[in-house]
């Protein structure tokens, strides 16, 4: 579902967020924004994650645990294929 939120700029450039951006990117004063520009348009996105953050987000009871080596492997792989494209 798409939403449209809207705020002003000052005359400093400075524009606060809608709360309900703040809130949907869990956003906390100190926190850093990224804003990503490609051809047509600009994206926001928060630049706060924390390792923390991502406890459990990929558990998967079934698929077995992978080494931290493993993982190094497969996030290089990733890499490699995302830059040089795939193989």
């Amino acid at each position: 579902m798409e939403a449209i939120f809207t705020s002003k700029i000052t005359s400093k450039g400075q524009t606060t967020i809608p709360i309900e951006v703040r809130e949907f990117l869990k956003l906390k004063p100190g926190d850093r924004l990224r804003y990503i520009r490609s051809d047509n348009a600009v994206e926001l996105r928060a630049k706060t994650g924390r390792a923390s953050d991502l406890a459990g987000m990929f558990h998967d009871p079934h698929r077995p645990a992978k080494s931290v080596e493993e993982m190094d492997r497969d996030m290089a792989e990733a890499i490699a294929d995302h830059t040089l494209g795939p193989k």
